[in-house]
């Protein structure tokens, strides 16, 4: 079989580099003899098109970006947004660096696949006026904007948000390119665009976890107008941008006429019994206790001390064990992972004939065909 001998090793070394690993932990990733890989660094041999698309793969590169002769530029191989998230977090973890170029990749999908459709009923993204506002004033801004209902859960603020031309990704629970590892502080990042802004979210247990994290980051987006990656140290800022976009989250989750409603005089005296306190409020407004308890004690209702009382008490409790779960709603995936708005987009192309299904499926997280056609006869209710 032919092989390649114009590979330029020095772009092969330059992606090891760029996540942390060997040219011998590269050749068993992608399962190529170590030394068919170290003949090919060397430029004593070459690697055939099958095993250099392995390496691309890997690395999520074209195979043309082996070819080329010149050494890397960081400028032209990364974009602006990626390059203000790594570098406010530099110690970023190579697949966390990874997702975030996936991501955008797939945020550049959806926008030719709306090119190519010319449909009318997409909504641009078109953010609220809000020059000047503070962060509680433009939560009540984007209340309106997104047009919330009283009674909230993750979705439906997602789909708000989605319909205002903002794509919401949320990663995946299980191990994969789509997984913001458990292990990882990372709780979410945004991708700021005048065109089409992004938001990713680490998936959690409780949902409500996400949430707050998903208003965050559009905290970001429409306060700084700009890409941001956020930890759970910055979900609990009281500096700068990130006191803003926590003011913003609790205010539009939890707006003052929502706190009206909750009766002081029933508050217990154990910090233990203040979930079931909240119980109702938490359902439905799509929030944790501890979103409510915070924004009582941003209007002092609630001291200090029993805020951190509880919060200490919270984390020291176990978390409630949840079943594996298993891929028998394998088709269905794509829709929690990608949103209705990037799916449906998706779907839209192929039944018009812009896109193969072999593209609709490696689109939507390369479905199988078998569960590509369940998941269409899904949305059309089938």
């Amino acid at each position: 079989m032919d092989r390649l001998k114009s590979i330029n090793p020095d772009r092969i070394h330059w992606c090891c580099a760029e996540r942390h690993i060997s040219i011998k932990e590269l050749a068993s990733e992608v399962r190529i003899p170590f030394s068919t890989l170290e003949n090919t660094i060397n430029r004593d041999a070459g690697l055939t098109f099958n095993q250099l698309k392995k390496v691309a793969e890997y690395f999520g590169r074209g195979v043309l970006f082996f070819l080329e002769e010149d050494p890397v530029d960081e400028d032209l191989v990364y974009t602006a947004q990626f390059r203000t998230l790594t570098n406010k977090k530099p110690e970023i973890s190579p697949k966390i660096k990874a997702l975030i170029e996936r991501a955008e990749k797939q945020r550049a999908i959806y926008l030719n696949l709306i090119e190519e459709l010319d449909a009318e009923d997409q909504q641009p993204f078109t953010p609220p006026e809000m020059q000047d506002s503070t962060p509680i004033e433009a939560a009540k801004i984007t209340r309106d904007w997104l047009d919330l209902k009283g009674t909230n859960t993750f979705e439906t603020y997602r789909s708000a948000i989605e319909a205002r031309g903002v794509l919401v990704f949320r990663s995946n629970g299980y191990n994969g390119k789509w997984q913001i590892p458990k292990s990882s502080p990372i709780l979410g990042f945004s991708l700021y665009d005048e065109t089409c802004p992004l938001i990713v979210v680490k998936k959690q247990d409780p949902e409500t976890r996400q949430t707050f994290t998903l208003i965050h980051e559009l905290g970001h987006l429409l306060l700084h107008k700009a890409s941001s990656i956020d930890d759970a140290v910055d979900l609990y800022s009281q500096d700068g941008v990130e006191q803003d976009a926590n003011a913003f989250a609790g205010n539009l989750l939890v707006p003052n006429t929502f706190l009206q409603t909750i009766n002081d005089r029933k508050r217990p005296a154990e910090v233990s019994e203040l979930d079931s306190w909240l119980s109702d409020y938490r359902t439905s407004w799509g929030v944790s206790t501890e979103v409510i308890l915070r924004r009582l004690l941003d209007v002092g209702r609630l001291s200090s001390h029993l805020y951190t009382h509880y919060r200490t008490w919270r984390a020291k409790q176990p978390d409630v064990a949840k079943d594996g779960g298993n891929r028998k709603y394998r088709h269905r995936e794509p829709k929690h992972l990608f949103g209705d708005k990037f799916v449906q987009t998706v779907l839209d192309a192929l039944n018009a004939r812009q896109i193969t299904i072999t593209k609709a499926s490696r689109y939507l997280d390369s479905l199988k065909i078998h569960d590509l056609h369940q998941l269409e006869n899904f949305y059309a209710g089938l």
